[in-house]
């Protein structure tokens, strides 16, 4: 099992569409196992984004991040990461396919309606920056068996 961090970012905040999203993540069968609504601080924003630093968009994401409320998600199953970014679709809402995240609720290309972690190494660090011990839980879950294949003693 593997955990990421999914971002609902402010423009999917504002045009209420959290619920959608978490349960697209519910229904594909990754658990939810930390979440939070916050306002993101600048220096939090600036920490998160260091990789992009120097970028001629940096400051207007930096920007955007720190306007509106968030949610930050633990998500957590087998392949966690490559899956959430499969559901998220390209990063350009208007070049994203239909059945992803921002193919379907997206056209801009500034204002992209999450955020997931791109790698295991990305997922722990962005995971720490958003969350103290304690605020992802570990579950255990009745449905595991149901959602992945158990007969081996593992999950597939």
């Amino acid at each position: 099992m593997e955990t990421t961090l999914i971002i609902l970012k402010p423009d999917a905040v504002q045009r209420g569409l959290m619920g959608k999203i978490i349960t697209r993540f519910e229904e594909k069968g990754l658990a939810i196992v930390g979440m939070k609504m916050m306002t993101i601080s600048q220096d939090l924003a600036s920490t998160h984004y260091k990789d992009h630093q120097g970028k001629p968009f940096y400051d207007g994401l930096v920007g955007f991040m720190t306007s509106s409320p968030v949610v930050v998600m633990a998500v957590r199953g087998v392949g966690a990461i490559t899956i959430a970014r499969s559901m998220m679709g390209a990063t350009f809402g208007s070049k994203a396919d239909a059945g992803t995240i921002r193919g379907d609720f997206g056209v801009s290309n500034s204002f992209n309606l999450i955020h997931g972690s791109d790698s295991p190494v990305a997922a722990e660090r962005e995971l720490g920056l958003f969350f103290n011990d304690g605020e992802v839980q570990d579950l255990d879950r009745a449905i595991e068996s149901w959602v992945y294949d158990m007969s081996s003693g593992d999950p597939e």
